[in-house]
């Protein structure tokens, strides 16, 4: 059985790089186009094992994303990948500290970010 995968991102675009990416790699995708959608889409499906998240989105940025996904209770452990052009650590430490499993920096490298969901999609 595949593992399916949240994309989230304001950008179309990646949404369709990231999600060719992953279903090449034997995933099942499905997409939201900020964290508002993310988190809905969340609460009506239990069996996505990962979310690779934008940082900068309209409505509800990616951090805040990370802090309401993992506040419920039934996605606590869910993994949650940030996949943004940001690259401070400052940022990077807020996320982490709001509960991201991992940050990749655009433009993504597809192998990097496949063994990234390989190992963290349970």
């Amino acid at each position: 059985m595949s593992k399916k995968v949240l994309v989230v991102d304001d950008s179309s675009t990646i949404r369709q790089q990231v999600g060719q990416a992953l279903v090449q790699a034997g995933f099942d995708v499905v997409e939201a186009c900020d964290g508002v959608e993310g988190v809905k889409l969340l609460s009506g499906q239990h069996d996505v094992s990962l979310v690779i998240c934008d940082v900068n989105m309209p409505h509800m940025d990616g951090i805040e994303m990370v802090r309401t996904v993992k506040a419920d209770g039934n996605n606590a452990r869910l993994p949650i990948v940030m996949l943004t052009t940001e690259g401070q650590p400052a940022l990077i430490r807020q996320a982490k500290k709001a509960g991201a499993a991992g940050w990749i920096v655009k433009p993504f490298n597809a192998a990097r970010l496949i063994a990234a969901a390989e190992q963290l999609a349970a």
